[in-house]
């Protein structure tokens, strides 16, 4: 990925450090994030199988977004699948005018934001924002996506998956940007990640 396009707007991320900090930030004016995430389905897919889950693709899934939150786990049930969460915005959630007028947290693998007064309407942010569950397929993923802070633009690429545990436990992706609530989010398996730090340097794997 050339990094040409994206390095202009990211001189203004350099003081971004923690999830919700955005009422501060310099953010340049205007989207940074501007394409929707893209979703294409799958006519076959390999299955993957690592340390006793079989972890099958339900699309493709590829997207480019503003790192609103960035969340790591290391005890509940998918921690050793998942390690980190991060709550990606794009289109109206990757612009400064909005992002300063809502509060963001995560935790318990919930993404949750509120407002005072809506900047743009409701459905705005839920179609342009996501807690997504990161499952990296190797350890150069993992250890890029561990590495991504907020205020990173992200590119990611790979599939969105439904997963089960020899015991029968299951975990399953959302397919849908439209969704709230338990189940909303999507769990993506990652094959590569492009990230934008502050040095403006991109870092791909």
């Amino acid at each position: 990925m050339r990094r040409t396009p994206l390095a202009g707007l990211l001189l203004a991320l350099l003081a971004l450090g923690a999830a919700g900090c955005f009422t501060e930030v310099p953010l340049p004016p205007g989207t940074l994030a501007p394409a929707d995430p893209v979703q294409q389905k799958l006519k076959s897919a390999p299955v993957f199988r690592r340390d006793g889950y079989v972890v099958r693709p339900l699309a493709r899934f590829r997207v480019t977004a503003l790192v609103l939150a960035a969340e790591r786990y290391r005890f509940d049930r998918g921690a050793d699948l998942a390690p980190v969460d991060f709550a990606l915005g794009w289109g109206p959630m990757s612009d400064r005018v909005v992002l300063r007028q809502v509060a963001i947290s995560q935790g318990g693998r919930f993404y949750r934001w509120r407002v005072k007064k809506y900047p743009i309407p409701r459905r705005d942010i839920i179609e342009h924002s996501a807690n997504m569950h990161m499952i990296p397929a190797d350890d150069g993923v993992r250890a890029a996506l561990l590495a991504v802070r907020p205020g990173e633009l992200v590119h990611l690429e790979g599939y969105l998956v439904s997963v089960t545990s020899d015991e029968g436990w299951m975990w399953k992706s959302s397919l849908t940007r439209t969704d709230t609530g338990d189940g909303a989010c999507e769990l993506i398996w990652v094959e590569r990640i492009a990230s934008y730090d502050a040095t403006l340097a991109e870092t791909s794997y």
